[in-house]
């Protein structure tokens, strides 16, 4: 398209080339803002002009004061003031005001030139070839009509005259000592030659454009055969060149407009095709899923159901939850995903794993809408909101849930991480377990919500492929970044989920960040130093029960954050460390921190990670 496009411009240029050439259009030009208008006969030397703009006899060039120059035979340089083209009148001035100066009119000699004096001198034919002699004179001499004082020439302490030599007799009323010859002048009117004026008027007969100029036309020169007649010449509208200058500017606008909307409308098929196929490719999807329970709805049913999306309950990556109603009086969350956002892998992804699940720690997928470009998703409604508004303050004592119940909550979780991974067909990677994604119902009873980064995995291989991380910071797996750590398999969920048990724990801490205490900011390292000491958690604890249960959390999460997936333990085994006894074996220190005490690490005798698989990812 872009050579296309190329092509077309530069065949338009061609063609303003070629209509401008053969049609010998000249534009009207000047050399100051106040000076003639040039245009044929008349050209401009140096201005670009070609020389079939002007006959040669008529050509000007401009000084660099901006002055116009006409330079007549025999090197005679004149200034033009005017060029009247309905009269056929050029009118020349010296800009010393003074003519007969520097043997100006000495040399000029109108015999090879298109020009004639308006006004012929007085008995022209007559006359003499010797016309007017100059003479300096150092005494003054009376004046009569054959004998004139050149005032412009003239000083104090000299004289000079012009003589006319058509009278022999005035040579004698001279002074011979007093006086000598300075030049002679041919046939120019009397009064330049005195110096009375400073204004010589030329004619021209040929070319004759007076006819053309009374009707509004210009001239210019006829070809024929690609040779120039130069005494023929042919009339033209005027404006015409202004006209192929608007004709060429608007083909060229025209091309351009004409890029931008196949440009358009390109990018718009291309959208439009890419979104056919994103469509195509949910619908056959839900062609498959149709045998399944979630309910799908229309648009029109998602606003009525949410009450045309009154309650915001909030905003994500991905898009925005409002509150609805079903008929049935059961309240529903309704996620409406952004169109911009992904090509549809999220909605796959929530429907596909969501709608096939049924556990009571993972929300439950009521219904979806899949209706053009707009999609949905309606989920079951949880009144408590989500875990970390209750685990994000240490001095809320009206927001804290108790230990008892925060150890339920994190054995929920639990099971139903361990569920995704083991109970259904094929296993789920969650990839973004977090506080905010943990919803609780009226009980306080934890449920696993936000699949839209779940991967699906077969069970009996272990290794997931992965372009780009996905996640949240600070609950992604090393392993996620670098290979070093080791592949990325279910193990990134048991990192996620210890992250968590600790932030459980380590939003009941009560300590100010100071100077001294700074190297406690990164809480679970901090956590880690005092069990391996051996001393209490200062944490948010009414007695001694539990404190047990918030050691038993920060050791759970400990081994579930293990830099190494082969160290860290299964969700299996995890929930039995949550429901088991409180003797747990501390695990090996995860940080690499200078201001750790810890100088030689146990390596505890519990494997927890015998049972490492590779998981391909599932499509």
């Amino acid at each position: 398209m872009a050579i296309s496009c190329s092509f077309f411009l530069f065949m338009v240029f061609t063609m303003m080339d070629h209509h401008v050439g053969g049609e010998n259009v000249s534009e009207e030009l000047r050399c100051g803002g106040n000076g003639p208008a040039i245009r044929f006969p008349f050209r401009l030397k140096d201005m670009r002009q070609p020389d079939h703009c002007g006959f040669p006899e008529f050509t000007l060039s401009c000084t660099h004061s901006n002055q116009t120059l006409l330079e007549l035979p025999i090197s005679v340089k004149l200034f033009v003031e005017m060029i009247n083209y309905t009269t056929q009148v050029i009118q020349l001035y010296d800009p010393n005001h003074c003519f007969p100066r520097d043997h100006q009119l000495s040399r000029l000699n109108l015999s090879y030139s298109p020009f004639q004096f308006e006004e012929l001198p007085y008995n022209y034919d007559y006359y003499p070839p010797e016309g007017y002699g100059l003479f300096n004179c150092s005494e003054t001499v009376h004046e009569r009509n054959d004998i004139h004082r050149i005032s412009c020439l003239s000083g104090h302490t000299h004289q000079v005259y012009a003589l006319d030599f058509y009278d022999s007799h005035s040579l004698w009323e001279l002074p011979i000592l007093s006086c000598t010859k300075m030049y002679n002048i041919r046939y120019v009117p009397e009064d330049v030659v005195w110096g009375d004026v400073n204004i010589l008027r030329l004619k021209w007969s040929s070319p004759d454009c007076r006819r053309c100029e009374r009707r509004g036309k210009n001239c210019r020169i006829l070809k024929k055969n690609n040779s120039t007649d130069e005494s023929k010449t042919e009339r033209f509208p005027k404006g015409a060149s202004k006209k192929l200058v608007l004709i060429v500017i608007g083909a060229i606008l025209g091309s351009f407009l004409l890029v931008l909307v196949v440009f358009a409308g390109y990018r718009v098929y291309r959208y439009d095709k890419v979104e056919k196929e994103n469509q195509a490719k949910i619908k056959t999807f839900l062609e498959d899923y149709r045998n399944l329970k979630p309910t799908r709805y229309a648009y029109s049913d998602i606003r009525r159901i949410t009450n045309e999306f009154a309650d915001k309950l909030g905003q994500g990556a991905y898009g925005t939850v409002f509150k609805g109603k079903l008929s049935n009086e059961i309240y529903v969350a309704v996620k409406i995903l952004n169109i911009s956002k992904g090509n549809g892998e999220e909605f796959l992804n929530e429907v596909g794993t969501m709608g096939t699940i049924h556990h009571v720690n993972v929300v439950r997928l009521v219904g979806f809408c899949a209706d053009g470009f707009r999609r949905a998703l309606v989920y079951e409604f949880l009144s408590n909101n989500s875990l970390d508004k209750f685990i994000s303050s240490a001095d809320v004592k009206n927001q804290f849930l108790g230990w008892d119940k925060l150890q339920d909550i994190a054995i929920g979780i639990a099971k139903g991480i361990e569920y995704l991974h083991q109970g259904c067909d094929q296993r789920i990677l969650h990839f973004d377990i977090k506080p905010h994604n943990i919803l609780l119902d009226q009980n306080f009873n934890p449920k696993i919500s936000d699949f839209g980064l779940a991967k699906l995995c077969s069970k009996d291989q272990s290794v997931v492929s992965m372009t780009t991380a996905r996640g949240t910071m600070g609950y992604i797996a090393p392993e996620v970044f670098s290979r070093n750590f080791g592949n990325v398999t279910y193990k990134v969920d048991v990192y996620s989920f210890g992250m968590l048990l600790l932030e459980m724990v380590g939003g009941r801490k009560n300590v100010e960040v100071t100077t001294e205490n700074i190297s406690q900011v990164y809480f679970p390292e901090w956590i880690y130093n005092f069990l391996e000491k051996k001393e209490d958690l200062r944490v948010f604890i009414e007695d001694d029960g539990d404190a047990l249960i918030a050691k038993k959390l920060s050791i759970v999460g400990l081994w579930c954050i293990q830099w190494h997936p082969m160290n860290r333990p299964s969700m299996k085994v995890a929930v039995q460390m949550l429901q088991g006894g409180d003797n747990l074996t501390m695990p090996p220190n995860p940080f690499a921190s200078t201001n750790t005490t810890r100088t030689n690490a146990r390596i505890p005798a519990m494997n927890v990670g015998q049972e490492l698989e590779v998981i391909p990812e599932s499509e």
